[in-house]
Order: C-alpha cells, then sequence, then structure tokens
C-alpha cells in the first residue's frame, strides 16, 4: 500500500473527520431548510396584496396628515406646530416594500456560497489540525517514520491528501448545495436573471471558495505540525481572534485609524469571496460642489486578498516543512 493510500485512509476513516462531516451536513441542511420555510414564490395574488396594503397605508398617512395640518390651523392653535410637518407621497409607499420574502437565485445565492465556503473552511481548518496533532501526540509520528525515514516526504504526503480530501468534498458539496438552492428558487422564488455569465459568476466564486478552505485547511495542518499538537493550531486561532479582531479592532477604532477594518481577518475574506470590498474613512471629507462631502475610499480587491492568502499558506506551510526537517522526532 502506498503512503498516500495509507493516509488517505487513516484520514477518512478517522471518527473526529466523519462526525464533524456530519455535523456540517447537518448545519447546511437546517440553513437550506430555513431559507424555504422563509420564502415563497412571488405570483398576481402577492403583487396585487402588497399594492393595496401600500395604497391603505399611504391613505391612512395622508388621512393622519390633514388632521394634524387640521388641528394646528385651528383658532387659538399655534401656527408654528405646522413647521416642519412632512406631507406623505406615493413614493413612500412603494408595492415593493411590502412584498413577501422570495429567494432571487440571483441575487441571494452568492450569500450562500460564502456561507458554505466558510462553514467548510472552519471545519477544514480543525480537522487539519487534528489530522497532524494527533499523529504527534499519540508517538503516531515517531513509528511513521521508522517505516517511512524521509520526514518530509511522510509531512507532504499527510498535508496531500488532507488537500485532495477537501478539494473532492468542497466540489461535492458545492454542487449539491447549488443543485438544492436551485429547487428552492424555482419552488420559492426565481431564477429568471439567471444568464450564463451569471452561472460563471458563481462558479468562479464557488472556486474562490474551495481556495479558501484549502488555505484553512493548510494553516490548520501547518500550525498543528509547528507546535506538534492540535491545540496549537486552535490556541493560536483563538489569540488572533481575540488580539487582532476585538484587541486591535478597538485601538485602531479609537486611534481614528484611516480604514482601521483593513487590518481585521474578515474584511479579507469578503473582498476574496466577493471581488472587492469598498471601506471609507468617515472621518474625512472631499467637498465638491456638485457631490458635497464625500469620505475617502479604499478598495480591496481579490487579487490584493488572494496574495495575502497564498502568503499566509506559504509562510505557515513552508515553516511547518523547515521545522519537519530541522528539528529532532522525540
Amino acid at each position: 500500500m502506498s503512503l498516500y493510500t495509507a493516509e488517505t485512509k487513516r484520514l477518512t476513516k478517522r471518527r473526529f473527520t466523519r462526525l464533524f462531516l456530519l455535523g456540517t451536513t447537518l448545519i447546511l441542511l437546517a440553513i437550506a431548510a430555513g431559507m424555504f420555510f422563509t420564502n415563497e414564490k412571488v405570483g398576481p395574488s402577492q403583487i396585487a396584496s402588497a399594492q393595496a396594503q401600500a395604497q391603505q397605508d399611504f391613505q391612512r398617512a395622508t388621512e393622519q396628515y390633514q388632521r394634524d395640518q387640521a388641528a394646528c390651523q385651528a383658532p387659538g392653535a399655534n401656527p408654528a406646530s405646522c413647521e416642519g410637518m412632512y406631507q406623505p407621497t406615493q413614493d413612500d409607499f412603494q408595492a415593493q416594500w411590502y412584498m413577501p420574502p422570495t429567494f432571487d437565485f440571483r441575487e441571494n445565492f452568492p450569500d450562500m456560497v460564502t456561507t458554505l465556503a466558510a462553514l467548510l473552511a472552519l471545519v477544514a481548518f480543525i480537522v487539519g489540525a487534528s489530522f497532524v496533532g494527533a499523529e504527534w501526540s499519540s508517538g503516531g509520528m515517531m513509528n511513521l517514520l521508522l517505516w517511512r525515514p524521509q520526514r518530509l516526504q511522510v509531512l507532504g504526503t499527510k498535508l496531500l491528501a488532507l488537500l485532495v480530501l477537501f478539494t473532492v468534498l468542497t466540489v461535492v458539496y458545492s454542487a449539491i448545495w447549488t443543485g438544492i438552492f436551485v429547487g428552492i428558487a424555482e419552488a420559492r422564488g426565481t431564477t429568471d436573471s439567471m444568464t450564463s455569465g451569471a452561472w460563471q459568476s458563481i462558479a468562479l466564486m464557488e472556486l474562490r471558495g474551495l481556495a479558501l478552505v484549502l488555505v484553512a485547511a493548510a494553516i490548520g495542518f501547518g500550525l498543528a505540525s509547528l507546535g506538534r499538537h492540535t491545540a496549537m493550531a486552535l490556541g493560536v486561532t483563538i489569540g488572533a481572534v481575540i488580539v487582532f479582531q476585538f484587541g486591535l479592532g478597538t485601538v485602531l477604532s479609537l486611534a481614528k485609524v484611516k480604514f482601521a477594518e483593513a487590518y481585521l481577518i474578515p474584511v479579507w475574506m469578503i473582498a476574496w469571496m466577493d471581488k472587492e470590498i469598498k471601506l471609507e474613512d468617515y472621518n474625512s471629507c472631499n467637498y465638491s460642489s456638485a457631490g458635497g462631502c464625500q469620505p475617502d475610499s479604499l478598495t480591496l480587491t481579490w487579487p490584493m486578498a488572494g496574495g495575502l492568502l497564498a502568503g499566509i499558506f506559504v509562510l505557515i506551510v513552508g515553516a511547518s516543512m523547515w521545522a519537519m526537517r530541522s528539528r529532532d522526532i522525540t
């Protein structure tokens, strides 16, 4: 049996891996069920009902305005109380605001792609960390190196088995996820706006989600290998969240640092998945006679986020390989 086959079987047969994937599947099914039951298909009856409700609210607001006007203009009333009184218009009560929630595939499914990618990335990180961390803490790595003394080959094969598994899982989950939400859109919404370009955009977004999952798996694997324990990866992650997300975010906000959000991890993930994110500094003002006061802006794009992900991947995996080659195996 080849080393790769043995590592793949070891990874897939672990109860930890199977339980996490089962939990992930149940969570995804719950999300899909929630989207199905909280949306409905819009037809002529829903449109007519929304229009009637909008017209009814407009009439009610108009009648209230007329009563208020009459009260402030009555003899003995203070005319100043009429100043600034707003008269409702039909535009304030548009029928589309009274429509029931409906699942527009083109508009809503990208959020579901991000949800899937984020959940699988979390699972990949934990499974990757546990996969190699358990080997170190149990002494399995030392026993394996007695059989295969090529250190880098052993660690590299483990990482390859992990990445291949999550590549297959992500592709399968993405295909099923897309099919489920096409069905939800057909039953509880619409797919009428989907064009070949829109489908291509969805496919590219799912590919970026795949890359995010693989980077998360490699980071968890690399950190656990560096610390030779699963807790190393989890501890570093918890520390990073506490220090960088809450601590650093609070300090930068209090210091009024320009584009403070650019130092936070979720912003870069959004830039990667959504292709770009625009940050604005509301402490600045670029005045123009046409547009008035406009804040400074910074746009983070997916190539910038991709470069950051690639750098982290190379740094963590490279450091784990270097440590594997140079440190004693004890």
